[in-house]
């Protein structure tokens, strides 16, 4: 294993050199090609997804991760339309982010440059092997891919089309590397590069990121949860903010921006909650209340104090009742993680004082959580969302795959 590990690191070490300096031109070129080739070859990858999910589903994979790990035509399309977007979007490595000349005539720049070699860890999510890849090719980082062990044939596929495309381009396709055991021992030994592999980047349960982070000695780019609210204020349009968190819910309830939590102020609950209960357990959601949702909602289950702290992925919301903005923000500030989080309100001052005082990576103002994405931003494909205050915050795209290094231009100037 130590062996096939290096190995790993070597190649993709080897292949961040020249990628680094490559071509705008060549790097899209790439991507378009890869674009291509998962239409032309979507039945290949169908079929290694199908034996996954029949090997998955043998296994007991829980629902949600079941929802995650499938794809469809539909799903292969949307990964090549990322890729093609990801071509379209300028090129941040080389981009001057700032200069400015001293009184002694140097001439100092802040320049864009890729990080290097970046380890990608995710869980039955196919689809990322393609985002990630694209992301880190086009800002010029190699990139070490190690997904669950749920799509291992399915990410094989994937990752075939990608080194054709790289190679078919004239860069090197170990630029792309592939962990193709799910031995947890190469994991390990992943994480102890320090020095060779650059950044680490988790994407997953909360179990997976906190395990990466204990035992990572490189750095790690993370978010542990995605306890996500929507607060419909005294002021809210009652039909948009039915409209919005049924959406913010039931849209895709197994992703890390789907609501979990719904406030509701007391001023508006009986007219709101009633109606939006209805909706929601329509669609086969299961509804968990305070004392005082349930009063208006009596088929709610009573909310434990653990609801509150839930990720659930799946159809299942807590809801509650608040007297006011501040207590709306007083609970999303105990129980949130600082992932994504919704105002509904016609009023400009609440949703100011909302969009300032909640931390969170995203806030949103009348409008569904579930915006808080990459490609919903027009960032082309994500490689994850950070809850992270360092290097990066939120949907995390080209920019966020870069570091700085700063060039100095003289004239033949010394320090005195």
């Amino acid at each position: 294993m130590d062996q096939y590990v290096a190995g790993l690191i070597d190649a993709a070490c080897a292949a961040a050199a020249p990628l680094a300096v490559a071509s705008s031109a060549r790097k899209d070129a790439a991507l378009r090609a890869a674009a291509q080739g998962l239409h032309d070859r979507r039945q290949d990858v169908l079929a290694a997804n199908a034996e996954d999910l029949r090997a998955a589903e043998a296994a007991g994979l829980a629902k949600a991760m079941m929802d995650r790990l499938r794809l469809t035509e539909g799903r292969i399309a949307e990964m090549a339309e990322g890729l093609r977007q990801v071509a379209a979007l300028a090129d941040p490595v080389g981009e001057i982010m700032g200069g400015w000349r001293r009184p002694n005539g140097l001439r100092i720049e802040k320049v864009r440059v890729p990080i290097g070699v970046i380890l990608m860890i995710y869980e039955a999510r196919p689809n990322v092997t393609a985002d990630a890849a694209a992301l880190c090719l086009k800002s010029g980082n190699a990139v070490i891919l190690r997904g669950g062990k749920e799509a291992l044939r399915s990410n094989a596929a994937i990752a075939a089309v990608l080194a054709d495309a790289l190679r078919g381009a004239g860069l090197p396709p170990e630029a792309v590397q592939l962990v193709n055991t799910a031995d947890r021992a190469a994991l390990d030994l992943l994480l102890k590069a320090e020095g060779r592999i650059d950044l680490v980047i988790p994407r997953g349960g909360e179990g997976l990121i906190r395990a990466v982070v204990e035992k990572s000695r490189i750095p790690v780019i993370k978010h542990y949860r995605g306890v996500c609210h929507t607060f419909v204020d005294a002021s809210a349009d009652l039909d948009m903010a039915e409209r919005v968190a049924f959406n913010a819910k039931c849209q895709r309830p197994a992703v890390c921006n789907a609501m979990e939590t719904l406030l509701v102020h007391r001023d508006v609950a009986a007219a709101f909650l009633p109606r939006m209960a209805a909706r929601l357990s329509a669609a086969g959601c299961e509804l968990r209340g305070d004392e005082r949702a349930r009063a208006l909602v009596p088929a709610m289950k009573p909310a434990a104090e653990q609801d509150w702290h839930a990720e659930y992925n799946d159809l299942i919301l807590s809801i509650r009742v608040v007297d006011s903005l501040d207590a709306a923000m007083d609970h999303i500030a105990r129980y949130g993680s600082r992932h994504s989080d919704a105002i509904l309100t016609r009023d400009l001052a609440n949703a100011r004082a909302f969009a300032a005082q909640v931390d969170s990576a995203a806030v949103f103002i009348n409008t569904s959580t579930r915006f808080n994405d990459g490609g919903q931003f027009g960032m082309g494909a994500e490689i994850g969302i950070s809850t992270d205050k360092l290097h990066a915050r939120g949907p995390m795209a080209l920019p966020e795959l870069t570091s700085y290094k700063y060039v100095v231009y003289g004239d033949g100037q010394i320090r005195e």
